[in-house]
């Protein structure tokens, strides 16, 4: 990340992805959100933004994403969200280095968004506290506070109620199977298990073992739904016995202790999948940030 000699520019501002290395439906509210319980493990995994502040006030995307219409970029929303709610007159010019892929449950465009609030924060000089930003990103999306939040957290509610939580350093195998699978499918699926007991965040901590705390509600609808992601979990599950889907797919995930066992796993994947060694992250790249 680096901060341009004008100050109006802020450029190579990372979007890290996030695993959940667990994820529980707990229930639905009578708006139709789910409550759910989860852990977000933040990884080195990025997408970069660069932004360019502009005094007509106007929003602008700088680059095409294939898929992505300008009008529901999430950077462009929040970016708007951030204006709705200060009156900031200013605008700012974004531009998107993407690489995550879209519809991994890996979080892309909720981290994308929220780099855009912390960014944009500071570009505008607005000085809303986190607290503030985490409640606009809230208003874009479930996964949005946590990437603002900026630690490793296990959140409650709808995704919003988040409590820092230390994890151990990892390493972790990443397979995205090129297929897209939309939450809101997911969610929608009459399959879903939604009354998972509710765990407290002390029964996470103390788990020897974090990443075989509990299980992926979403993942039987996915696999069952996406053949691609099944057949990938089945794959990685030959190496490590814990692995699991992210969010609602279709990424999936398995996490090592070093660099050479995870490379060893991703040098026998498939060539009809894509993959990454990731590092865990203990705080996002801005959290210095706000």
């Amino acid at each position: 990340m680096s901060l341009a000699s004008s100050p109006a520019i802020l450029r190579d501002c990372p979007a890290p992805a996030k695993l959940n290395l667990f994820l529980h439906v707990n229930g639905r509210r009578d708006d139709g959100y789910h409550l759910l319980q989860t852990a977000f493990q933040l990884i080195d995994w990025s997408d970069t933004l660069h932004f360019e502040r502009r005094d007509d006030g106007r929003i602008v995307r700088a680059n095409a994403i294939e898929g992505v219409p300008e009008a529901s970029d999430l950077t462009v929303r929040a970016a708007r969200a951030l204006q709705q709610a200060t009156g900031s007159r200013w605008g700012v010019r974004i531009e998107i280095d993407k690489v995550l892929p879209m519809g991994g449950g890996i979080g892309g465009g909720s981290s994308d968004a929220a780099t855009t609030l912390l960014a944009l924060n500071r570009l505008w000089e607005l000085h809303l506290p986190r607290e503030t930003l985490m409640q606009i990103g809230l208003s874009l999306g479930a996964d949005v506070p946590v990437f603002i939040f900026g630690d490793n957290a296990f959140a409650e509610g709808v995704g919003e109620r988040l409590t820092r939580v230390e994890l151990p350093e990892s390493w972790f195998v990443v397979i995205h199977p090129r297929q897209h699978v939309p939450t809101a499918t997911i969610f929608a699926d009459q399959r879903l298990t939604r009354n998972t007991p509710v765990s407290i965040v002390t029964d996470f901590a103390a788990c020897t073992n974090k990443f075989a705390f509990g299980r992926n509600d979403l993942e039987a609808v996915a696999t069952a739904k996406f053949g691609e992601v099944a057949r990938a979990l089945e794959w990685l599950r030959q190496y490590s016995p814990h692995a699991r889907m992210t969010g609602s797919g279709a990424c999936v995930f398995a996490r090592y202790e070093d660099e050479q066992a995870a490379q060893q796993v991703l040098e026998r994947l498939p060539p009809e999948w894509d993959g990454r060694c990731a590092r865990s992250l203990a705080r996002h790249p801005l959290a210095a940030f706000a």
